[in-house]
């Protein structure tokens, strides 16, 4: 029967039977639309394929199917090619899709895709549903279903999966789990037929399963007893004998108990059971050999709960609506919980106190095995593991089997269908503890581990679950208890202030606090205050904690982690200690690390999985603070001091050029000041747009000003007033004033720590902007009049330009317009000498603005007209990177315009102003401006007595206040205060 035909049989054709879509992995891999099959391809993209058919349901990694598919040598294009490849794969799928619609089978998620099917529509869905659904049945004692289902699944096999190139061990592993599936089901078929007298139907599959793995013992020891139970004694010896000299040959050993006890069942035709005993064989009735097994203990092996145990509320509730599901209808397999988080998190204890809380519904047993995946050389091995686990459920050490595939069956049989918890401490893989699962849908398995196990999740349907630090309160509470029971202090020694601060400096991580509880026991005489002192001390942070060769303190446990780590992600992890506080974007930790992108996103993934550092939801990694206190120390003691050096230089340059890039598209008064090249190896960021420079620095505004302190700090990689600069206008035009101001102090301390006299008249002209908006005038005149010195000694003419327009604004905003003016126009003929147009553009809307305060009317609607004449006319040649300023200086202009028109009476064209003025500084994010134009926009509705407008217009100024960094400054605040008050109140209804 031709593979399409076989389909059809089973009723799972589409509705006309030619078009329904089938796909095959449980063998050479093949698809078929209706009757026909389909060309899936080039190997490459056939190798895609049966990964993500593997792979069923669970989403895969373009870095992973990368890894899998070209190994660890890819090629520059692999994404591409990736892309290419599933934009092929979905048109061959279902070739009527709509162009970039995802389909009905392969989806994107996250950074990789998933595949998708139902049971109709991919063999291995269908197969492991039949596996369930058998499982089940031995649960509830019903060996005839189970029989039924386990061929209906086996049936479905037709040899190993794939047929394509792999060159990597991960997707060769992947595939080779498909065999392994098959190969325990058909062992489990073969038990029950078997027991239930019908060996014969197990016979096809279990030949087809040794000869895809011709040294699989319990694969042959279950040929063996099925062909004899058929009676084929005959043919039963020859795969004995076959089996035992390929042994040999290969392996230079002999056949295991389990092939031997299947020997000496043929020989003594003890193969089936007794007729009448076959109807009320239960399935721990089997034996290992010619040993019965002991009947089930109940084992009680869990360790003792944390008297001290406090919070974890959250994820004690997500575990128990987890064990209440259990009683749903339709459960196949036990429920898995795999818990996992950075070393010293508290996995341990919360996975023992949870368990305490429900081992009562569990009447079967508890087991616990501490699997020492946390320690390099000493974890423990699956067939050790089972070794301890079958003693524990009462198998004489003397009779547990000695092939590890005949441990597994004994433990298999021994748990079916019982409800036992089972506790599995410090997992290393999931490897190591997928033979230590349970066969009882009614079981319980809580396992804890540094990395997420994610194979559980996809191929044993885990539940993963992140263990974080706690909250601030459980964290104190944690403390408080440990505190406030030392036996050795006479009187209390908890401080609160103090307390949270200790809790902060060890990053809430209980391991933390239960040594520092610990060592303020040992000694009496050492106050919080002092343990305070040296946390904050970040270089020697972790020598707070008392380590040793039998200690297990944040050191040893992060260094478990990090010998486990890749030697690229090792060095990553050290160049990480110079990050940010608040975290590096996988751009920035490129160029720090100065590689290429990609590697570095893997990089930093393989440092996720390992719990080292965190991904935030906005594309920040962050270290948790002792964890970044051990990377510094391997920053230290590893890198040489050029390499450290070389690695921030590439940092702080990735931030500055960075910086500079978005600081283009922003369009400043003047021509931003170009940084020297970078070093090999920085790529800075590239927005394309103006509302993408604005969001880039929203999103790194504390990032930049860490940098700049950090520059200064070094002494070295950037030139810190450079940085500071670029931040300027977004930082002012946003209302972060404050942050302004500290930016620039901190630039110019270090421009005069370096002599950097240039450096420090550009600090000092944008330090006094930065005073002028909190309405410190006095002090903003003297920092212009150092800054326009030393550009006069300079002849600096741009500069002086632009420090005369902020002698204007200054003296504007004393009220001294004359002078005022008089800088004004100072600065116009500085612009008009160099030939800057957009400066010559903002000057003249300063000077009308004076005019019309002085009382100049009409020689002021000259300078404003001109000045929006020359605004369009830049804005008509569209230059590039003039838009925004020049937008900003056109809303200025209106709202000057505005006020000449109102001096004359013009009162609606003065309002029609002051709207497009408004509207002009929202669309560049200019709130001062913005804010400015509403309130003048109120003020005057409020004149010309359209209050209920006026109101309007000020509740739109309030809300652009509100939007300013802690409310706006207090000058602002003040001023619409005044107007509020000023306005009458809302007509009632």
């Amino acid at each position: 029967m031709t593979p399409a035909r076989h389909l059809q049989a089973r009723g799972e054709a589409g509705p006309a039977g030619t078009e329904a879509l089938r796909l095959q992995i449980m063998g050479p891999l093949r698809v078929w639309r209706g009757a026909t099959e389909l060309d899936t391809g080039p190997p490459q993209q056939r190798c895609l394929l049966a990964l993500l058919l593997a792979r069923e349901g669970q989403p895969v990694s373009t870095s992973d199917l990368i890894a899998m598919i070209w190994g660890p040598i890819s090629p520059p294009s692999a994404v591409n090619v990736i892309h290419k490849y599933v934009g092929v794969l979905r048109r061959l799928l279902e070739p009527d899709l709509p162009s970039r619609s995802p389909g009905s089978y392969l989806f994107r998620s996250g950074n990789g895709y998933r595949f998708t099917a139902g049971p109709e529509t991919l063999d291995l869905v269908a197969f492991r549903s039949h596996v369930g659904a058998a499982k089940a049945s031995m649960g509830r004692g019903c060996l005839d279903d189970a029989l039924d289902h386990y061929t209906s699944a086996l049936r479905l096999c037709r040899g190993f999966a794939g047929d394509f190139p792999a060159d990597s061990t991960g997707a060769a592993a992947i595939i080779a789990g498909i065999a392994g599936e098959f190969f325990d089901a058909a062992i489990n078929a073969a038990e029950i037929a078997v027991q239930v007298r019908q060996p014969s139907r197990v016979l096809a599959p279990l030949r087809l399963a040794a000869e895809m793995d011709p040294l699989h013992e319990l694969v042959h020891a279950s040929l063996v007893t099925s062909l004899a139970a058929s009676g084929q004694q005959a043919e039963a010896l020859m795969v004995y004998q076959t089996i035992r000299k390929r042994l040999a040959d290969e392996l230079g050993i002999d056949p295991g108990q389990a092939l031997q006890d299947a020997q000496r069942r043929v020989l003594t035709q003890t193969t089936l059971p007794r007729a009448e005993e076959a109807d009320r064989i239960a399935p721990l009735a089997w034996t290992a050999g010619d040993v019965p097994l002991a009947p089930l203990v109940r084992p009680a092996q869990l360790p003792p709960d944390l008297s001290q145990f406090v919070g974890r509320s959250a994820e004690i509730d997500l575990l128990s609506d987890l064990v209440v599901g259990m009683s749903a209808v339709g459960r196949t397999s036990p429920l898995v919980v795999a818990m996992d988080g950075m070393g010293g998190v508290g996995k341990s204890t919360l996975a023992a106190h949870f368990a305490r809380l429900v081992a009562d519904e569990f009447t079967d047993g508890q087991l616990y095995l501490d699997l020492r995946g946390d320690h390099e050389d000493e974890s423990v091995r699956a067939g050790d593991a089972l070794h301890s686990m079958l003693y524990a459920l009462g198998v004489p050490a003397s009779h547990v089997p000695d092939t590890f595939d005949a441990r597994v069956g004994t433990y298999r049989s021994l748990t079916a269908g019982k409800r036992i918890l089972v506790l599995l401490d410090n997992v290393r893989d999931p490897a190591q503890v997928r033979p230590l699962l349970p066969n009882s849908a009614e079981s319980l398995v809580l396992l804890t581990s540094r990395r997420p196990l994610l194979g559980l999740a996809t191929f044993d349907g885990a539940h993963l679950l992140r263990i974080e630090v706690p909250d601030l309160r459980s964290a104190r509470e944690l403390l408080k208890r440990r505190l406030v029971r030392l036996p050795n202090r006479t009187t209390c020694p908890y401080d609160v202030e103090i307390v949270d601060e200790i809790i902060e400096l060890c990053g809430r991580l209980p391991l933390a606090l239960a040594i520092l509880a610990a060592r303020l026991n040992a000694h009496p005489t050492l106050s919080l205050a002092a343990v305070a002192a040296d946390l904050r001390d970040g270089a020697r942070r972790l020598e707070v904690f008392p380590g040793g060769a039998d200690a297990y303190d944040p050191r040893t446990a992060f260094s478990w982690s990090y010998r486990q780590l890749s030697p690229g992600a090792a060095r990553l992890f050290r160049l990480l200690a110079v990050a940010p506080s608040l975290g590096i974007t996988a751009a920035a930790s490129a160029s720090l690390s100065g590689r290429d992108a990609v590697r570095t996103r893997a990089e930093l993934e393989e440092l996720t999985e390992a719990a080292l550092v965190t991904e935030h939801d906005d594309g920040r990694f962050s270290s948790h603070v002792l964890v970044k206190a051990y990377a510094e120390e391997c920053f230290e003691s590893v890198e040489p001091p050029q390499e450290r050096r070389a690695a921030v230089s590439r940092l702080l340059q990735y931030y500055l050029h960075s910086s500079f890039n978005a600081q283009v598209l922003l369009a400043p008064h003047r021509v931003p000041i170009e940084p020297p090249p970078a070093l090999p190896g920085v790529v800075p960021e590239q927005p394309a747009a103006y509302d993408e420079a604005i969001a880039w620095f929203a999103a790194q505004r504390e990032v930049l000003k860490e940098a700049v302190r950090l520059a200064d700090d070094l002494g070295y990689g950037i030139v810190p007033w450079q940085l500071a600069i670029t931040m300027q206008q977004y930082l002012q035009w946003a209302g972060h004033f404050q942050d302004w101001e500290d930016v620039m102090r901190t630039a110019l301390h270090a421009a005069r720590q370096s002599g950097d006299e240039v450096g420090e008249a550009h600090s000092l002209r944008s330090l006094a902007g930065a005073r002028w908006s909190f309405g410190a005038n006095v002090e903003a005149l003297n920092l212009l009049a150092a800054a326009l010195q030393i550009f006069e000694q300079r002849d600096m003419r741009l500069e002086q330009g632009l420090v005369n327009t902020n002698l204007h604004w200054v003296y504007e905003a004393l009220g001294q317009d004359e002078q005022a003016l008089t800088h004004g126009e100072k600065a116009l003929a500085l612009y008009q000498e160099i030939g800057y147009r957009r400066a010559v553009t903002f000057s003249l809307m300063s000077n009308g603005r004076s005019l019309a305060r002085l009382g100049q009317l009409e020689e002021s609607a000259q300078v404003l007209e001109q000045a929006l004449k020359l605004h369009e006319q830049i804005q008509g040649e569209r230059e590039v990177g003039s838009d925004a300023t020049l937008l900003a200086v056109e809303g200025e202009t209106r709202m000057a315009i505005a006020a000449n028109l109102a001096e004359t009476g013009r009162f609606g064209e003065a309002v029609e102003q002051l709207e497009l003025s408004a509207e002009t500084s929202r669309r560049v994010n200019h709130r001062p401006n913005q804010f400015e134009a509403l309130l003048q926009l109120a003020k005057l509705l409020n004149l010309i007595g359209d209050a209920a407008a006026a109101r309007e217009a000020l509740e739109r100024a309030e809300a652009v206040l509100a939007s300013f960094p802690g409310g706006g400054p207090e000058r602002l605040r003040d001023r619409f205060a005044c107007l509020a008050r000023r306005l009458p109140p809302a007509q009632k209804a």
